[in-house]
């Protein structure tokens, strides 16, 4: 429940209180995550001077708001589209601030809890058991996931080789799918989705992913020259610990579940936890920020497990594609500095024609460019790791939306997102095939 989640000061130790209340309250009526986002809202702001920026600062660190974007206050500055999640007893004191400072503001979601249960069928479990009838148009639980994942193993071994890479900080396994016609010396894609624990649209995706190429295998010469020249590597969720606790407690948890020996905060943000500028610029040090970077370079284990896998098979992996939420973007390097890779040309050819393909299907347009100017400098980024391991063709996907619904996307726009994204990454490949060396 996300009234034992994420810790925000004085506010955790009182949370259980409100489960315990809640329990009490309504013997026999579940609601989802127990009611505890009743009343929450997300709110978004525009800071248009020093003095707005300023004040918004600390208004939000004194409430302890949940950001959803960006990832951290420090990207707020004048122009910056910032959106709060904050709890039902600051939302009161949030608004009547921005009032007063006439700052404008817009409430995005009224209340969370509604819009939490309205956008999604996590009650019903509707069409979730069946492996045969498996829903890709649903979210999926990290056990749902990993039995899909099984089942294919079993059921397409011609095509499908799911192996594991390590163990999470919590005990759990870090399967991967292998994914193309088997032969000796090809080169390999690595797909990596949900690093970021309550961005659910990105393990929907890599389903997804896996689906349409099993389907359309046989039918589609596109698919066909895509799995018979490459092996794909996916790994539908690479936050595992996180993504779990996103579904039992806390929906909106972003880091993974580690320890910290001198904070009572949990979990590091794996997207700034890589041998890469780490700990630099957007990344923190402190254990209870969004952002925090970890103790150490690679040391979560989720991050080291991959980075050694890539490590290993570097040679042979000619890109690396990470998929989040949301903001509707298709970013490549730098994130860590503003410079021009050394490959710029053909990268930005790929990310032009692959957004292009995108916007051809629902009109959804996409921003595009290096990570650093389109969206913030951030250090210690699972791309940028990639790209400086000689991985030419690195990208993070910014899946939808652009706020409306934020982390809240409903199940019905899982398909709509994913044929189009689809589309883009078909295009990336294909681009790879041709182009890259």
């Amino acid at each position: 429940m996300k009234c034992l989640g994420k810790h925000r000061g004085w506010a955790a130790a009182f949370l259980p209180l409100c489960w315990l209340f809640l329990k009490i309250l309504q013997p026999g009526h579940s609601h989802l995550y127990n009611n505890c986002y009743a009343g929450d809202k997300v709110i978004r702001f525009i800071p248009k001077t020093e003095e707005e920026v300023y004040a918004l600062k600390k208004i939000s660190h004194q409430l302890k708001v949940d950001l959803w974007q960006p990832s951290s206050i420090s990207y707020v500055s004048e122009g910056t589209v910032t959106d709060v999640h904050i709890p039902q007893n600051g939302s009161r004191a949030l608004l009547a601030f921005l009032q007063e400072a006439n700052i404008q503001y817009k409430i995005l979601i009224e209340d969370l809890q509604k819009t939490l249960e309205k956008g999604s069928n996590l009650q019903t479990q509707r069409n979730r058991r069946s492996l045969s009838g498996y829903n890709y148009e649903v979210y999926h639980s990290l056990e749902e996931i990993q039995n899909w994942m099984h089942h294919l193993n079993k059921t397409h071994s011609g095509l499908i080789h799911m192996f594991s890479i390590g163990r999470s900080y919590e005990g759990r396994s870090l399967f991967i799918l292998k994914l193309g016609r088997r032969s000796r010396l090809k080169r390999a894609v690595w797909i990596d989705c949900g690093i970021h624990a309550r961005e659910w649209i990105g393990p929907a995706f890599c389903q997804w992913f896996v689906k349409e190429a099993l389907l359309t295998y046989k039918s589609d010469p596109t698919m066909r020259k895509m799995l018979n020249h490459l092996y794909f590597y996916i790994m539908p969720v690479f936050n595992v610990d996180g993504y779990h606790f996103s579904w039992t407690s806390d929906r909106f948890w972003r880091k993974t579940r580690s320890r910290n020996s001198r904070f009572r905060c949990r979990g590091v943000d794996a997207n700034r936890n890589w041998k890469v500028k780490w700990c630099d610029e957007g990344a923190s040090m402190h254990p209870c920020d969004d952002t925090y970077c970890g103790p150490f370079p690679e040391s979560e284990p989720e991050v080291k497990a991959v980075a050694n896998f890539l490590r290993k098979h570097r040679k042979h992996i000619r890109a690396y594609l990470s998929f989040h939420a949301y903001a509707q973007m298709l970013l490549y390097p730098y994130s860590y500095k503003y410079a021009t890779i050394p490959n710029f040309s053909c990268v930005e050819s790929a990310a032009y024609k692959a957004v292009n393909a995108l916007q051809s299907v629902y009109g959804v347009r996409y921003r595009y460019g290096p990570a650093s100017t389109t969206l913030y400098v951030s250090s210690g980024s699972s791309m940028d790791w990639a790209y400086k391991n000689g991985i030419p063709y690195a990208f993070a996907f910014e899946l939808r939306d652009t706020g409306h619904f934020g982390f809240l996307l409903p199940e019905m726009l899982i398909k709509p997102t994913c044929t189009e994204t689809m589309l883009a990454v078909k295009n990336i490949t294909m681009h790879l095939l041709k182009k890259c060396p």
